[in-house]
């Protein structure tokens, strides 16, 4: 990203940015990776600085081949051990449970923001849509008040948020 900062410098403060709509050449990977953990390191070293790792994940979209850091001119592979984001603080208001990111992304769990559960070693493992196919996955914590806000319809336990119920495990299937 050669004019990287000059570019950085003219972002719209936290706005959402029209990275969907940005169509540059790739150009090759870089060492950036984001673990499991939600930690985003650069050449092996962990990025410390909030505003760096917030300010690189406006500029993350998912492709057909993986994640990359996309701007106007150029177009960066970087590796996500999972999914790029963790959801941190969960919130529950009439039914309708709102999720803040690890990079401050607000989401309200819904049809524009789906939840999706996974099977994992301990029951399932709930996350977020974030952005149009980036997924923050629940802290350890807000799974677990996730799950107690659980509910069976249709032979299956899931949740509900904004009126739309989220399937997550098969009744026959939950560990009692």
């Amino acid at each position: 990203m050669s004019d990287l900062p000059g570019f950085l410098r003219n972002l719209p403060h936290n706005a959402p940015l029209p990275v969907a709509t940005w169509n540059p050449p790739f150009c090759g990977h870089i060492d950036m990776r984001i673990a499991r953990d939600g930690t985003w390191f650069h050449n092996g070293t962990p990025i410390r600085r909030p505003a760096m790792v917030r300010l690189f994940s406006r500029l993350l979209r998912r492709d057909e081949d993986g994640y990359v850091l996309v701007t106007p001119v150029e177009k960066l592979g970087i590796t996500v051990e999972d999914v790029p984001f963790i959801a941190v603080e969960m919130a529950v208001v009439d039914g309708t449970l709102t999720f803040r990111t690890n990079v401050d992304d607000v989401v309200t769990a819904g049809r524009d923001h789906p939840l999706r559960f996974e099977t994992g070693d301990n029951g399932f493992i709930p996350y977020v849509e974030v952005r149009i196919g980036l997924f923050a996955r629940l802290a350890r914590a807000l799974a677990q008040d996730l799950a107690a806000m659980g509910e069976i319809r249709d032979g299956w336990f899931g949740v509900v948020s904004d009126g739309v119920f989220f399937p997550a495990v098969p009744e026959e299937k939950l560990e009692v």
